[in-house]
């Protein structure tokens, strides 16, 4: 972590940036503050170079042209591989999740992905639209996971990665596994934005990118509300 504060950065935010994606770095922001924590939140563009000294880089969803161009301007301009060599943590969501892994398909072309995790995805034969849910990897110690999916993709992950999580709702990956990580590298196809439904996954990023065990606890009073009415919708659904 910086000396000075915790910095975040929000990739490309002119290409990657659907479904309320922002959002996670303006969470991750306020749990830290509200810590006592100093945060620094940088906007990268697509014209800019990339720093490769922040605790924390975001990359959001975008439709296939921009996931394509993203990932060929992140593979040139190294930024990110070099923080990552550095220890830095990486949160991916739906394109922004895909362009970690090896391959992606974006208007039907095969493009070349950063190569961070060990996955590669494709297209399915439908769209996987609505809510996403399931049990996480108990090694990570969070409470399950609630989202919204939107997109194509079919994601199959190898042997150096593992599920994020075991889907009891939705597609995710596959319809059995949902998002991927290793390390300090994580992924999902869980928008909403995923850390404003999920403010445990939120404090594991920080305890990463921080190396603390354990943070003081906060008040997720409405948080909770939104993930009890998010779960009671889904169980209706299926009566």
């Amino acid at each position: 972590m910086s000396s000075e504060s915790l910095r975040i950065v929000w990739i490309y935010p002119d290409l990657l940036s659907t479904y309320g994606d922002r959002g996670n770095a303006l969470i991750l922001a306020r749990r830290a503050r509200q810590r006592g924590m100093p945060v620094e939140v940088v906007e990268v563009r697509s014209d800019q170079k990339l720093p490769s000294t922040a605790d924390i880089y975001l990359v959001g969803g975008g439709e296939d042209g921009p996931q394509a161009l993203g990932a060929q301007r992140l593979i040139a301009d190294g930024g990110l591989h070099r923080a990552v060599a550095q220890g830095s943590v990486v949160f991916g969501v739906c394109a922004g999740y895909q362009l970690l892994g090896t391959s992606f398909f974006a208007k039907g072309v095969q493009c070349r992905g950063l190569e961070m995790l060990d996955l590669q995805s494709d297209r399915g034969e439908s769209r996987a639209v609505g809510e996403l849910a399931g049990e996480i990897d108990p090694r990570l110690g969070l409470p399950p996971l609630t989202g919204f999916e939107n997109h194509g993709g079919r994601t199959h992950l190898g042997p150096e990665v593992s599920p994020l999580a075991r889907i009891t709702t939705g597609i995710g990956n596959d319809g059995t596994t949902e998002g991927a990580w290793r390390g300090k590298l994580l992924g999902t196809y869980s928008h909403g934005p995923a850390l404003a439904r999920n403010p445990a996954l939120a404090d594991l990023l920080l305890r990463w990118a921080t190396g603390a065990h354990q943070l003081p606890p906060l008040d997720d009073t409405w948080s909770d509300r939104l993930r009890n009415e998010r779960r009671s919708a889904v169980a209706a659904a299926r009566a």
